[in-house]
């Protein structure tokens, strides 16, 4: 005998009704139509029987369920209203009781319920487990009511309701996984949203556009304090391919303690916004690589999330600085480099002021003189450490710095010609040609 059950889900059927469906809830897979046997046997006839008495009770099984619901499951009165609850409980009991009397007229409006009851209670975050309880409670209940009802009724013929055990167990099984669908694709749509609300927020934060009315809204919603120690990097990849593959491997780096590191990606680059707590940010540089060779800029601490937007820009200029890979940039400690990069067109005027004449000079001379100026002046003026670090005498760097002189019109002994130098490297490095 065919258990008067749902089949399981295949090809859609087509019908020239549309079916009714809340908004908002996403679309419930497909099922085959039920086929009916073509003998109306007499466990059938029994089952519509008394079927068609607990649909007449439809309200006392839907109390008694209710009341079960509550005491046994918790997560239910803390997550919806008792009124609720009745209503759909007795939705629910009302369109699986009709689906015994007639299957192939319900079966349709039988899981479009259940499909919205899953997505329902998952956009309310009730927990999946508590909600499959419930479900399979009211099928034991039903169960539970039909042979009562037959046993009182019809007691000769009450073992005949055996037959149709397997296919209301069945109908179950099934609606239970229509169920766990539709809660696992409104949750995960509910996650999805909530990343992009959340992406969302970050970037309003970093772009200095939230509104301060909504600053308690999105620290709450992203779990930060509005008062708080807050940095953000900016980072950015290596400039050239990776010599090895590992060196494009992410680098996995535990923060400090009390850190927390928020990391977006968004079409202007990416960042990572930084609680710091009592942190240094030189401390959290080494956790912001996204990969070997990464450059990072990190910018001036601030005391609010309001101020966010201001340590996003900082952080941009500092990134800026980064002159290798695998470079990090603290601002405040690239001040003057800083001011450079920040204003191009007064950086290029530099460039031309004290690197002029050494630009003109042939592509060797050129890069023999400026990587002279430069090491020599890592090298705190120190010919010979910097002969060292050249591989050359100490004489032949002093020989170059007069060659520069005399190039220039410059005196490496004038501390302001020293500063404009020092600038005009960095600046000659830095913004484009």
């Amino acid at each position: 005998m065919r258990p008067p059950a749902l089949a399981p889900p295949a090809a859609a059927p087509t019908g020239p009704a549309p079916k009714p469906r809340l908004r908002g809830l996403p679309e419930e897979p497909p099922a085959r139509r039920p086929v009916r046997s073509r003998a109306d046997t007499a466990s059938e006839q029994l089952l519509r029987r008394t079927a068609g008495h607990l649909l007449q009770d439809v309200d006392g099984l839907a109390r008694e369920l209710v009341a079960q619901i509550s005491a046994r499951e918790p997560a239910y009165p803390a997550t919806i209203g008792p009124e609720e609850l009745r209503l759909e409980v007795r939705t629910s009991l009302e369109s699986s009781v009709r689906t015994l009397l007639d299957p192939p007229g319900t079966w349709e409006a039988a899981r479009l319920c259940s499909w919205q009851i899953g997505a329902r209670r998952a956009q309310r975050e009730l927990p999946l487990d508590a909600l499959l309880h419930a479900f399979r409670l009211g099928g034991a209940l039903v169960w539970r009511r039909l042979v009562e009802t037959a046993t009182r009724r019809e007691p000769d013929h009450a073992h005949l309701l055996l037959h149709s055990a397997a296919g209301i167990w069945s109908f179950v099984d099934e609606h239970s996984d229509l169920i766990t669908q539709a809660y696992r694709l409104v949750e995960s749509q509910t996650a999805r949203e909530h990343r992009e609300r959340a992406r969302a927020m970050v970037q309003a934060l970093l772009d200095g556009t939230t509104r301060i009315t909504d600053l308690p809204t999105v620290a709450a919603a992203l779990d930060l304090p509005e008062r708080g120690r807050y940095a953000v990097a900016a980072l950015a990849g290596p400039v050239g391919p990776p010599r090895h593959p590992a060196e494009a491997a992410p680098v996995l780096a535990e923060p400090p303690p009390g850190v927390r590191i928020v990391r977006h990606r968004g079409t202007d680059g990416e960042h990572a916004l930084v609680l710091l707590g009592d942190a240094d940010p030189a401390e959290v540089a080494a956790c912001l690589g996204h990969h070997r060779g990464a450059r990072v800029g990190i910018g001036t601490v601030v005391e609010e999330l309001a101020e966010i937007g201001a340590a996003r820009r900082s952080a941009d200029i500092a990134l800026r600085t980064c002159t290798a890979d695998g470079d990090v940039a603290l601002l405040h400690e690239r001040l003057p480099t800083a001011l450079v990069v920040s204003l191009p067109d007064f950086g290029t005027a530099l460039v031309d002021r004290a690197l002029g004449a050494v630009l003109e000079l042939d592509v060797q001379d050129r890069e023999s003189m400026l990587s002279t100026l430069d090491v020599w002046l890592d090298s705190a003026g120190s010919a010979q450490r910097a002969g060292t670090r050249l591989f050359c005498h100490r004489n032949t760097v002093l020989n170059r710095l007069r060659r520069y002189e005399q190039l220039s019109g410059r005196s490496l002994n004038h501390p302001r010609h020293l500063v404009e130098l020092s600038l005009a490297l960095d600046a000659y490095r830095l913004l484009p040609s």
